[in-house]
């Protein structure tokens, strides 16, 4: 999308066509915003980014957690496992590159997001912590690492819009990768040693994108997965949320309730994804009533908190549920 995308949302506003993506990069995203949100509300067009896995499954499941609650729900944090079977998992270099591109323009992304004076995100209830770069998980007895793709900034985003416009309860999120062992673990610390080096100087950046499956172990390759590889990997993500229960001010003590969410679908990249983005543009179409009231330039809550689209998603083979009810 950072090369190929912004042509087609230009001429999507321009016609007066609705537009949706499946990009997971923030800098791209957040460029379309500054530079289309007031064209597109002109036009009545809505610009809704982040269709596909993983980012509207992290953005509804905060929506699906927050509406599971009996009470206000004021931060969540999500875990995301992926299985796979006997031949592993990999995923297209594409992906690949929009990470290398993303995290060497880290720079560009911070002038970008003062350019746009994006207004802070109130805090309610007690600060989320934020967790370290690597910890062992009691609840899933293996390692996990915070997640680098762009769910926490499409959340952000969302839960801004939807405190600003709505003056819903802002919720705080963090996002995190199941890895498995210790052995696991230190392989992919020290894959990322490597790659963050890489990434800062063009060569570096030159090297990663010619080969892939070198610097990445085999996960991303220029080939994508085989059908078998995609028949047997599932992914499942799962969200703990803590708030207040009902009466009891957000402001004053320490959180009193909990609860439990989790979504789970098919190969996340190219079988939960197209069910995502279909089912997104459904929405779109069908639900026209339940989107904000002018068009714009959305992330996905933001346009589809209030649509049928849990339930398409549902539907469609990527499951919401709630695997402990709220607790105080």
């Amino acid at each position: 999308y950072r090369f190929y995308g912004e042509p087609v949302v230009k001429a999507c506003v321009e016609n007066g066509a609705n537009y949706i993506d499946i990009s997971g990069e923030p800098q791209f995203l957040e460029g379309m915003y500054l530079k289309y949100n007031g064209k597109a509300a002109e036009k009545g067009v809505y610009v809704i980014g982040s269709c596909g896995f993983d980012s509207v499954i992290a953005d509804m499941g905060v929506i699906y957690t927050r509406d599971k609650l009996k009470g206000t729900l004021t931060a969540v944090e999500s875990f995301l496992k992926v299985k796979s079977g006997p031949e592993g998992s990999c995923v297209h270099d594409g992906t690949w590159n929009s990470a290398v591109y993303g995290l060497a323009e880290q720079d560009n992304l911070r002038k970008l997001r003062k350019e746009i004076g994006y207004s802070p995100v109130p805090v309610v209830g007690a600060k989320l912590k934020r967790r370290g770069f690597a910890f062992y998980s009691q609840e899933f007895k293996e390692y996990c690492l915070p997640f680098m793709g762009s769910d926490v900034s499409v959340v952000k985003r969302s839960q801004r819009y939807l405190h600003t416009e709505l003056q819903e309860t802002p919720v705080q999120y963090g996002a995190y990768v199941n890895i498995g062992g210790l052995g696991s673990l230190i392989k992919l610390m020290f894959a990322g040693i490597l790659f963050f080096l890489l990434v800062k100087f063009s060569f570096g950046r030159k090297l990663l994108t010619k080969y892939p499956a070198f610097f990445s172990a085999g996960f991303f390759t220029k080939d994508g997965p085989t059908q078998k590889q995609m028949d047997e990997t599932s992914f499942t993500m799962t969200f703990f949320g803590e708030g207040y229960s009902e009466g009891q001010d957000p402001q004053k003590g320490k959180p009193n309730v909990k609860i439990c969410t989790e979504v789970k679908g098919p190969e996340p990249g190219y079988v939960a994804t197209p069910i995502a983005m279909v089912q997104a543009a459904v929405s779109l179409l069908e639900d026209v009533t339940c989107l904000p009231k002018q068009g714009g330039v959305y992330s996905p809550a933001a346009a589809f908190s209030k649509t049928k689209l849990i339930d398409r998603l549902n539907e469609g083979g990527v499951e919401f549920s709630v695997i402990s009810n709220p607790e105080v």
